[in-house]
């Protein structure tokens, strides 16, 4: 499918204007057509700033293949499409599934929505695009999409900063509203960790000075490790996973999911560990004291770019803020090899906030089908939705009045 479309974007450019962009559309048949695809994903992902490990080849085939179901009650076919311009180089890629709830029957939900629905794993998601194209790429899906929407019941649309022609696109189509924002946080890095140090804030610096002076006080050495060899990260990621657990069972802490629990979450990040590639490898960031290994935390390399994932620690050692340390560390790690930024991942906790990161903040939203059908699909769970929310509350309020009482 060719679509024309304006893309004012581009004219904002310093380099010459381009007043119209024809991008063809193409959905791919299978999964297999990433492996294809890879190459080009790749170089698209690598354009992209900040760059993510959710937007690679690598992840993409295994998330599809670990997380997709095809059941009774869950049914999810591989949607996802191309954006080629007239010269047939690639543009854009949208990771999408449309799944459908039961997996058959009239009666059945329709929702499309990019690769990443699971419990934690894919923390950012959407659109995979040269910057200078997104607004493009945006209005050809949308084009796309809405010319078919009697096969789908509503769109979730991810990862839109605000202030982009996509943003701006999607805020004035009809049927499409905001539904919540994600922060992101990204630190560059300079030459120097003294460098560092000195441009953080007067809380960050006593933190510091705390988590490395209690270690010493009580007579505690520490050795710092990256492992990145495949050979080693099968007993490394295992290590993780325990810590990961440990510290989400730990009660007198604030509470954390045991997000790697599924043998699936694990099996996705063996997958990455065993085929590492230039645009996307795993290391483990560990601190060892004693000869064990007391705080771990994952670490995707994306180039001159790393991206922090997920951690864990030995409760009994929380007393020394050994997390602190062990992303301290890290972030040496990565200055002393030149990387650019280090993204500390999505959320709002002080653990990522502190460090005078620059926030980058994507908006999500829904796209409703025209159709009657998906109107009406859409309308009726939301009710039951909000039903559903208020009911808990209420057993909430309740359960705390007889406690009170």
């Amino acid at each position: 499918m060719l679509v024309a479309i304006e893309d004012s974007s581009r004219r904002a450019r310093a380099q010459p204007a381009v007043e119209a962009v024809r991008l063809e559309v193409e959905r791919l048949s299978g999964p297999e057509e990433l492996f294809v695809l890879a190459r080009e994903c790749d170089e698209l992902a690598g354009a992209m700033r900040p760059r993510l490990p959710f937007s690679t080849s690598t992840w993409l085939s295994l998330w599809w293949r670990h997380y997709s179901e095809q059941r009774l009650l869950v049914n999810d076919r591989f949607f996802v499409h191309t954006f080629r311009d007239e010269s047939g180089v690639l543009r854009g890629v949208a990771p999408l599934m449309l799944t459908e709830r039961p997996g058959k029957g009239p009666l059945r939900a329709r929702t499309l929505a990019f690769f990443g629905g699971d419990k934690s794993i894919t923390e950012l998601r959407g659109m995979i695009c040269s910057p200078e194209y997104e607004g493009a790429v945006v209005k050809a899906l949308l084009a796309h999409v809405i010319s078919r929407a009697d096969e789908w019941d509503w769109f979730t649309w991810n990862g839109v900063r605000r202030g982009t022609e996509a943003h701006r696109i999607l805020d004035a189509t009809p049927n499409f509203q905001w539904t919540r924002e994600t922060t992101d946080h990204v630190l560059s890095l300079p030459g120097s960790w003294q460098e560092f140090r000195a441009g953080r804030s007067r809380n960050i610096k006593e933190s510091l000075r705390k988590c490395y002076n209690s270690l010493k006080r009580d007579g505690h050495e520490f050795r710092f490790r990256v492992v990145s060899d495949p050979a080693e990260l099968p007993s490394a990621l295992a290590s993780f996973i325990r810590l990961h657990a440990l510290r989400a069972e730990a009660s007198e802490l604030v509470p954390h999911a045991n997000v790697f629990a599924a043998h699936r979450a694990r099996d996705l990040l063996q997958g990455i560990a065993a085929k590492p590639t230039r645009t996307l490898s795993l290391c483990v960031f560990q601190l060892e004291i004693a000869g064990k290994v007391v705080a771990a935390r994952l670490g995707f390399v994306l180039e001159d770019e790393l991206y922090l994932y997920f951690s864990g620690f030995e409760p009994a050692w929380g007393k020394y803020s050994v997390m602190t340390t062990t992303v301290a560390e890290t972030i040496k790690w990565a200055i002393e090899r030149r990387f650019r930024s280090v993204n500390l991942s999505p959320g709002t906790d002080v653990s990522k906030t502190r460090w005078g990161a620059t926030a980058i903040t994507t908006h999500n939203g829904v796209l409703v089908s025209a159709e009657r059908r998906g109107q009406w699909v859409f309308r009726l769970l939301s009710e039951l939705n909000e039903l559903s929310r208020r009911g808990k509350l209420l057993g909430s309020l309740v359960d705390r009045a007889r406690r009170l009482g």
